[in-house]
């Protein structure tokens, strides 16, 4: 049913406007309660062999929606409603910015992905903030923050830029990321060198410790899938240094590798960050190698290229306690969520491992005995 409807309406949509289309409908059915208990009842039945505690909190699954969806977190029941186990609102920046002017979305049906330009389009940290205050929650859900720099604020002030979204976000926040690895912000990707990456969390550790003092905000960073191998080890070493609670591997990337030939060459050619099955072997390399390095010190999240249970079972197998999409929700639907979850308990039940727990790294363990 779904594959018609994107035949017929989403694939000869503009991206963005299908994208606010399907957005529109999420956020009404959320809002009317027999709706929303039903839809999930349907979507979102939980498995009790699926919970997971990471970041000292608990959830319902492993499985959650990456920044970049809900960037002004107007669906976050919503999302939970469509079975997602956390739900990562953002990217948000100190000052509310349209983004980079359209068309600015695009996307390679054949490879199942997306390009983007968008630019971190937001209302910005105070009316996000207010927003989040101001939330009655339906469904109980983990939610996690991500900031950015805002364009207009030069290099030299985005530290104080990413304090300010933390002293106004981190209160409501299960989890805050500062994300330093767009493609899409001019200079943004620079702040991962580990000379400024170092004072930009530390600072945002300590606005966060300041801001929040009846409970330890969990703070990760979200890295690109386009660092060097060294550049990777590098910002692994830094975070454990830091005590970081957690690193996302990885964003979107800049490099068009693993497209197929069916691909239109002009999309091909667009500016911006490609996401979706492509990007599954890089971030999955990073993911590892990640692992590799610091072991279970600290929580890594993996993302990019998720479309199926399988995927999602290499990622924990290859050292992610947590696992997140977006780009193949596009193309898979309402039932995406569900179809995960199944899948997922499938293959833990045929698997030697009790827990998902016991399964995270399980492929590093196997390659070193």
């Amino acid at each position: 049913m779904y594959s018609l409807l994107f035949q017929l309406l989403f694939r000869r949509m503009d991206p963005e406007r299908a994208h606010h289309l399907a957005f529109a409908w999420i956020r009404s059915a959320a809002r009317v309660p027999v709706l929303r208990t039903f839809v999930a009842a349907v979507l979102a039945p939980r498995h009790k062999e699926l919970r997971t505690e990471a970041l000292g909190l608990r959830m319902h699954g492993p499985f959650g929606l990456a920044a970049g969806f809900d960037k002004n977190a107007v669906a976050i029941d919503g999302m939970a409603m469509l079975g997602f186990d956390h739900v990562e609102i953002g990217t948000v920046t100190g000052q509310p910015q349209s983004g980079n002017p359209g068309k600015r979305l695009f996307r390679l049906v054949q490879d199942r992905a997306l390009i983007n330009r968008m630019g971190f389009n937001n209302e910005g940290s105070a009316a996000v903030a207010a927003r989040l205050a101001a939330r009655n929650p339906a469904f109980r859900t983990t939610v996690g923050v991500n900031i950015g720099k805002t364009k207009v604020v030069p290099e030299g002030e985005a530290i104080a830029d990413y304090v300010t979204s933390t002293e106004r976000l981190a209160a409501h926040a299960d989890y805050l990321v500062v994300n330093v690895s767009s493609p899409n912000t001019p200079g943004l990707r620079d702040l991962q060198a580990v000379d400024q990456l170092r004072p930009l969390l530390s600072a945002v550790r300590e606005a966060a410790d300041r801001t929040v003092t009846a409970r330890r905000v969990p703070l990760l960073v979200k890295i690109a899938p386009d660092l060097a191998d060294d550049d990777i080890d590098a910002v692994a070493d830094l975070a454990v240094e830091l005590g970081l609670d957690g690193i996302i591997a990885t964003n979107t990337t800049i490099a068009r590798d693993g497209l197929g030939l069916a691909s239109d060459p002009a999309l091909v050619k667009e500016t911006g960050g490609l996401s979706g099955a492509p990007l599954r072997t890089r971030s999955l390399e990073v993911l590892s190698r990640l692992y590799a390095r610091v072991g279970d010190r600290i929580t890594l999240v993996g993302v990019g290229g998720v479309t199926t249970a399988d995927d999602v079972w290499e990622r924990i197998l290859a050292g992610a306690t947590l696992v997140q999409g977006y780009s193949a929700f596009i193309y898979e639907g309402p039932f995406w969520c569900r179809t995960l979850h199944r899948g997922l308990a499938a293959r833990l039940a045929a698997s030697p491992y009790a827990t998902l727990a016991d399964a995270i790294g399980a492929e590093h363990r196997k390659a070193s005995s």
